[in-house]
């Protein structure tokens, strides 16, 4: 029997060196080697930025019998493989491994050697299942199952990896060996000089997580802040800081979607930093409609969100994320968006790109996780914890190729006369 299981591994092992060498890695260039079940190495035993580690005999099996991008994601989160290293390096070779698998001579050419293979392991340990949203897309009751979904983990875990301030959105640095705590506070600072904040004000925050910028908004420049969640977590949170901070008499969060504000509130100033993805492009007029009626004339609003590139194409069916991360999530061109609010009355006067910052940011939080990977386990499972760790580091290397862009757009509310009420240079956001 031992010699059977023995035979069995080692044709096993001669048939996924075969794969590396012919199918898969053949022409790859990349800082990335591959650790085997019984601790050989491939190419060889150099060291390398980062090491792919398979699992058990099967593993390639697992990976790429079902030539997706979803197949690959769940084989690493219910450990088929795992990724030791700069799990960034990985994201080069997966462009190369498209490539590789692009023509059907070459997917059936691979499915056949893969049909080789022992099957995978059974998995144990507990799993992430794919969200499973009820309701029509974008509806306020379906749009809180997406929030629910990824935010309500347990605020223990993100604390974990996150500034002090449990900021989740991009740092804004000085320079790319900042500390994140510095540069998710100049961040903070800067949407506060965008915005033009003056004592006495009202400012709405619309998706304002644990309310980091609420704080910071009432605590430094003396304005009334309301912000809005849809995750009661959150909401606690960020009350429990105010108070603690002395501040839940000028600033509150409440658990409500963007589209039950009432219109009579009135607000001097909008923000909304990192909601902006979970709109929707059919429900984008009704979001910039609500904030024009909302804010009062001579107003901004400052939108800030990520955007997809118009050059790169969308995929066909729901993607890793949109399963696993953000179900619902849609990344818009921003010309769609600023089109978008300019119907609805706004007129844009200015548009900034802070793309290298978000690269910069999920590094940050990528280490910090996996620093913390332990701990992480106190209140995730493992497989919830590699769904943090594999998007933020896919998201870092599409914000430094340009497949992905992170824009502020700061839009004004005329008043009747036409006036922006606004000054003529940017020259005050900088003193």
């Amino acid at each position: 029997m031992v010699e059977d299981q023995t035979k069995s591994a080692d044709r096993a092992k001669s048939i996924t060196l075969n794969i590396l060498d012919e199918q898969l890695l053949k022409d790859a260039e990349s800082g990335v080697g591959v650790r085997m079940w019984d601790g050989s190495l491939w190419p060889d035993e150099e060291p390398r930025a980062a090491t792919i580690v398979l699992n058990h005999p099967g593993a390639l099996k697992s990976m790429f019998s079902s030539m997706s991008e979803m197949g690959l994601a769940e084989a690493y989160l219910y450990d088929d493989f795992d990724i030791e290293g700069d799990i960034e390096r990985v994201y080069d070779l997966g462009e190369s491994l498209v490539i590789t698998t692009t023509s059907m001579q070459k997917k059936l050419k691979l499915g056949l050697s893969l049909r080789r293979l022992p099957e995978g392991d059974i998995h144990v340990h507990g799993r992430r299942g794919p969200a499973d949203l009820t309701g029509d897309v974008h509806s306020i009751d379906r749009d809180r199952q997406a929030i629910s979904y990824h935010y309500d983990v347990s605020n223990d875990f993100y604390t974990l990896w996150l500034d002090r301030n449990l900021v989740y959105s991009c740092a804004y640095f000085d320079d790319p060996k900042e500390d994140l705590d510095s540069a998710q506070l100049r961040k903070l600072d800067y949407i506060c000089r965008k915005l033009r904040l003056k004592p006495g004000q009202h400012l709405l925050d619309i998706g304002c997580g644990w309310g980091g910028l609420v704080k910071y908004a009432a605590e430094n420049y003396g304005v009334g802040v309301k912000g809005i969640t849809l995750s009661q977590p959150q909401a606690d949170l960020a009350n429990q800081r105010l108070v603690k901070a002395g501040l839940d008499g000028k600033a509150r969060v409440v658990v409500q979607d963007y589209r039950e504000i009432e219109v009579s509130e009135g607000y001097d100033a909008l923000v909304s930093v990192g909601m902006f993805e979970h709109v929707g492009a059919v429900k984008l007029e009704t979001y910039f409609k609500k904030a024009v009626e909302v804010l009062r004339p001579g107003g901004v609003f400052l939108n800030h969100g990520i955007a997809s590139s118009a050059k790169v194409k969308a995929r066909s069916g729901p993607t890793f994320s949109q399963r696993y991360v953000f179900p619902d999530g849609e990344l818009i061109p921003i010309n769609v968006s600023l089109k978008a609010a300019e119907k609805s009355g706004f007129e844009v006067r200015d548009v900034e790109s802070l793309r290298e910052h978000y690269a910069l940011t999920l590094r940050h939080w990528v280490r910090r996780l996996e620093e913390n990977h332990l701990s992480a386990l106190e209140y995730v499972s493992e497989p919830t914890y590699r769904v943090w760790r594999l998007f933020m580091s896919a998201y870092a290397y599409g914000f430094s190729t340009g497949r992905l862009n992170v824009y502020q757009s700061l839009l004004v509310k005329k008043d009747g006369d036409g006036s922006s009420k606004l000054p003529l240079t940017r020259a005050d956001w900088y003193e």
